[in-house]
C-alpha cells in the first residue's frame, strides 16, 4: 500500500481520506497555518469539527512545521487548499515538493489574464513552479461531506501525463469514488471552477422564493429558469477558455450539486432575499466564498474579450447581473428577458 500525503485540513481534502483509507493506504494530512484547531481536533479524536464527521482509523495528522516529515516516503501529494490559500500552497510547500513526486489540487478556480485568457490552477502552479513538477487536479461534483458517507460519485482526474494520471485512479478509485481520467486540463478545470458563479446564481431564485413568501418556501420555475440560463452561458464560456465542449457535464453535475446546499447557497439566498452584498458578506464572516472571486474573475476576462472583440457581455447577463450584485452593491433584479433568444432552425 502507498503513502499519500494531504497538504490543507479543509473539508474536501480531509474527505478524500475515505476512499484512500478504504484502499489500505497510509494518509497523512497536514494542516495550513491556518488548520490549528482542526488539526488539534483531529489528533485528539479524529472528529473533524467543520465536516462534522470522524475521520477513518490511522490517518496521521501534522501541523504545517512538520510538512518535511509528512511528505517522506509518500508516493501522491493531495493539494487540500481552498483557492485562498493557492498563494501560500505556491509560496510554502511547492519549492519543497520532493523530486519526482506528483500533486494532484482539489482546488477549484481560475485566475484571468490582462488579455482575457482564463488559466486552470494547475497551469498556474506549473507556471510558478522553478522546477518541473506534475501538477494535475480532481474535477466534478462531489461535495465532501457525501464523500465522507461514501455516497457513491463519479470525479474526473486531469492532467499531462496520463499514466501518472492512471497511478493516482489506482489509489482512489472505491465502488463509491468513480474516476474518469482526461488530458484536457484547462477544459475541466474551468467547468467545475465556473459552477461556483452560477450555483450562486441559481440560488438568488431562492431567496427571491423566501421574501416573496415570507417564509422558507421555494418555487422551482424560476430555479430552473436560472439552471438553463446558467448552462448555456457556462457552454460559451467554456469555448472562451479553450476548453473541450464536452467538459460542460462536469460543469452542470457540479452546479447541480451546489445549489442544493453550503457556501454559495448561503450567499445567494441572502442576496435574492435583498440583503445587500456588503451586509450578507458580513453574515458569512470567516466563510470562505469561492463564488465571489470565481464570479469577479470572470466578468473581468469577459470584459476583456468584449473589449478585444473575442466575445460579447450580451451572451452572459446573468453572470454580468451577479457581478454587478457583488462588485457595485446593486440588488437582485434577474434580466429575465435577456434570456429570450429566437431560433429559426
Amino acid at each position: 500500500m502507498g503513502i499519500v500525503t494531504i497538504v490543507g485540513a479543509g473539508m474536501m481534502g480531509s474527505a478524500l481520506s475515505v476512499p484512500l483509507r478504504c484502499n489500505g493506504h497510509a494518509v497523512r494530512i497536514v494542516g495550513t497555518p491556518l488548520d490549528g484547531e482542526i488539526i488539534e481536533s483531529l489528533q485528539k479524536t479524529s472528529f473533524h469539527p467543520n465536516l462534522k464527521r470522524r475521520l477513518p482509523e490511522g490517518v496521521e495528522y501534522f501541523r504545517c512545521e512538520e510538512l518535511g516529515r509528512a511528505l517522506e516516503g509518500a508516493e501522491l501529494l493531495v493539494g487540500g487548499v481552498s483557492s485562498f490559500g493557492l498563494d501560500w500552497f505556491i509560496r510554502n510547500v511547492v519549492p519543497v515538493i520532493p523530486d519526482g513526486l506528483p500533486v494532484l489540487s482539489v482546488t477549484k478556480g481560475m485566475l484571468d489574464q490582462p488579455d482575457g485568457t482564463m488559466l486552470s490552477y494547475p497551469e498556474v502552479c506549473r507556471a510558478a513552479a522553478e522546477r518541473p513538477v506534475c501538477f494535475c487536479a480532481i474535477g466534478g461534483p462531489c461535495t465532501s461531506y457525501e464523500l465522507a458517507d461514501r455516497d457513491p460519485t463519479e470525479v474526473t482526474f486531469c492532467g499531462w501525463d496520463m499514466e501518472k494520471l492512471r497511478r493516482m485512479k489506482a489509489l482512489f478509485e472505491t465502488p463509491f469514488y468513480s474516476v474518469s481520467l482526461s488530458a484536457d486540463v484547462r477544459g475541466v478545470e474551468c467547468a467545475v471552477a465556473l459552477k461556483n458563479a452560477y450555483a450562486l446564481a441559481v440560488s438568488l431564485a431562492v431567496g427571491l422564493s423566501y421574501a416573496r413568501e415570507g417564509r422558507e418556501f421555494e418555487h422551482f420555475n424560476s430555479q430552473a429558469a436560472l439552471f438553463g440560463q446558467s448552462v448555456r452561458e457556462m457552454q460559451g464560456l467554456l469555448a472562451l477558455c479553450g476548453g473541450n465542449p464536452s467538459n460542460l457535464y462536469l460543469g452542470v453535475g457540479d452546479l447541480y450539486v451546489t445549489v442544493f446546499g453550503g457556501r454559495t447557497r448561503k450567499i445567494g439566498v441572502l442576496l435574492g432575499r435583498g440583503v445587500p452584498f456588503a451586509d450578507a458578506m458580513a453574515q458569512l464572516s470567516g466563510v470562505t466564498l469561492e463564488s465571489v472571486v470565481i464570479t469577479e474573475r470572470t466578468a473581468r476576462a469577459v470584459r476583456r474579450l468584449d473589449a478585444l472583440g473575442a466575445a460579447r457581455l450580451s451572451d452572459y447577463p446573468l453572470l454580468m447581473h451577479v457581478d454587478e450584485l457583488i462588485t457595485q452593491g446593486k440588488r437582485v433584479n434577474i434580466p429575465w428577458k435577456a434570456f429570450e433568444q429566437e431560433n429559426s432552425v
